[in-house]
C-alpha cells in the first residue's frame, strides 16, 4: 500500500482516500485503539460500512491480533444473537458521517476455539450464515492463512464492493483489490441504477456480484443508460 501513496485506495460516497490517507488512518486506528485497551485478543464486532475510517479499523484490528466480528445493518434482526454467540466485548458503531461510538460489553470469552486463537496470538474472523434455512451460524476463521494468500500480486484493477463486509466475498475483495494497489469503489446502494452510475463515473474495471443481481440488471435495462465501457470482468 505504500508503494503508491498518491493513487486512490477507497472512493466512499464518491470522495477519494488515496493509499497515504488510508495508512494514515490505520496508524491512527492502532494509536487509538491502544488508547481504549481493544487490542490483542480482544473480540471486537466491527458494525460498519467500506467507510476508509471502518476499512482502517479493519486492517488495525488484524494486525493487532483481535477476533473481528464485521456486521452490517442487514444483520440488525439478529444483532443480539450473533454478539451473544460470538462472545463480542466490544462493538465499534459507525454513524452515517463515519462517526464511531464504542459500546463495551461484559462478556467472558469462553469459546474454546476462540480462546485457542487468543492463546496462539493469531487474528480472527467470525462470520454468521444468513439463516435462510433455519437458526443463524457462527464460523469462526483463523484470518491469517487467509491474508498470506494475498501475497500473491494481481492485476491491480478499479473495483465495486458490492458484498458486504460481513460476507467473506466482500472481504476478499476488499483485501484483494488493496493488497494489489487497486481501487475499491463503493456504492450506498445496491440497486441497478447505483452500481451503474459508480461503474459510469469512477471507471469501475470490476463488478463481483450475484447472479440475482445480474437478472436485476437485465430487467431493468439500466446497463443500457449508463457509460458501461470501462468494465472488464464481471465475477459471482
Amino acid at each position: 500500500m505504500a508503494e503508491t501513496p498518491g493513487k486512490t485506495a477507497l472512493v466512499w460516497r464518491d470522495q477519494r482516500c488515496t493509499y497515504a490517507e488510508l495508512l494514515a488512518l490505520v496508524d491512527a486506528s492502532r494509536n487509538e485503539l491502544d488508547a481504549s485497551g481493544i487490542n490483542e485478543g480482544k473480540v471486537v464486532c466491527l458494525e460498519a460500512d467500506y467507510s476508509p475510517r471502518a476499512v482502517a479499523l479493519f486492517l488495525a484490528l488484524a494486525d493487532a491480533n483481535a477476533i473481528l466480528v464485521p456486521l452490517t445493518a442487514s444483520a440488525a434482526a439478529h444483532r443480539s444473537e450473533f454478539l451473544e454467540v460470538a462472545e463480542v466485548e466490544a462493538c465499534l458503531i459507525f454513524d452515517d458521517q463515519d462517526g464511531i461510538r464504542i459500546e463495551r460489553r461484559n462478556t467472558q470469552v469462553a469459546n474454546p476455539l476462540t480462546r485457542s486463537l487468543i492463546e496462539a496470538r493469531l487474528p480472527g474472523l467470525v462470520l454468521f450464515s444468513s439463516g435462510s434455512t433455519g437458526k443463524s451460524k457462527a464460523a469462526l476463521h483463523n484470518l491469517e492463512p487467509l491474508l498470506q494468500k494475498f501475497q500473491v500480486r494481481r492485476p491491480a484493477l478499479v473495483t465495486i464492493t458490492f458484498l458486504l463486509l460481513d460476507h467473506i466475498g466482500g472481504i476478499n475483495t476488499l483485501l484483494h483489490v488493496l493488497s494489489n494497489n487497486g481501487s475499491v469503489v463503493t456504492v450506498q446502494s445496491r440497486d441497478p441504477d447505483s452500481v451503474c452510475r459508480a461503474i459510469q463515473d469512477h471507471n469501475v474495471e470490476l463488478l463481483p456480484t450475484s447472479p440475482t443481481f445480474l437478472n436485476l440488471l437485465l430487467m431493468s435495462s439500466a446497463w443500457q443508460r449508463y457509460d458501461m465501457s470501462s468494465l472488464k470482468r464481471i465475477t459471482d
